[in-house]
C-alpha cells in the first residue's frame, strides 16, 4: 500500500465531496493533513480523521486571498516543519448561462478555483524547492476541456487550471 507516514499534505476545499475524499485517504495512508474550507465542514473533515486515529488541522482562508493563504501556509510550516503535498481543489459554483450571467459571479469562480490554485501554488512552490520535492495537485474537469451549458466561468476557470 502506498504510505505517506510524516508528509503533510493541504487539500483545499476539503470541507466536502471530493476534497474531502482526498483528505480522508491521505489521513488513512499516514500523512498530517491541512483541511482548508470555509465552513463548518473543515472542523468535521478534522474530527473524523482524528477519531479514525490521524493528524489533522482546520484553516479556513478564502483561497482567493492571497494573505489568507500565506496566513495559512506559515501556519502549516510553524506547527509540522514542511509541506509535501498540495492539493488545489477549492471551488464553488455559480451556474448561468453567460448572456445572464453577472460579470461578478464570472470573476468569484475564476478567483476561486484559478486564483486560488496560483496563490497556493506560489506560496509553496519555494517550499518544496527547498525540501527537494513535493507534488501539487489541481483539480480540473471536462467542462474546462469541452465545456457545458450553464458553467462558461466555472469552465474558464478549468481549463485555465490546466494552463497553469
Amino acid at each position: 500500500m502506498i504510505r505517506f507516514d510524516e508528509r503533510v499534505a493541504i487539500v483545499t476545499g476539503a470541507g466536502a465531496g471530493l476534497g474531502r475524499c482526498h483528505a480522508l485517504g491521505l489521513a488513512a495512508r499516514g500523512a498530517h493533513v491541512v483541511v482548508n474550507d470555509m465552513g463548518a465542514g473543515a472542523e468535521a473533515v478534522v474530527a473524523e480523521i482524528a477519531a479514525a486515529g490521524g493528524h489533522a488541522m482546520a484553516h479556513q482562508a478564502d483561497v482567493s486571498d492571497a494573505a489568507a493563504v500565506a496566513d495559512m501556509i506559515a501556519q502549516v510550516m510553524d506547527r509540522f516543519g514542511r509541506i509535501d503535498i498540495l492539493i488545489n481543489n477549492a471551488g464553488i459554483l455559480r451556474d448561468k448561462t453567460f448572456a445572464k450571467m453577472d460579470m461578478a459571479d464570472f470573476r468569484k469562480v475564476i478567483d476561486v478555483h484559478l486564483i486560488g490554485s496560483a496563490n497556493c501554488c506560489h506560496v509553496v512552490w519555494p517550499i518544496m524547492r527547498a525540501q527537494g520535492g513535493g507534488r501539487i495537485v489541481l483539480t480540473a474537469s471536462g467542462s474546462g476541456l469541452y465545456g457545458n451549458f450553464g458553467q462558461s466561468n466555472y469552465g474558464a476557470a478549468k481549463a485555465g487550471k490546466v494552463g497553469l
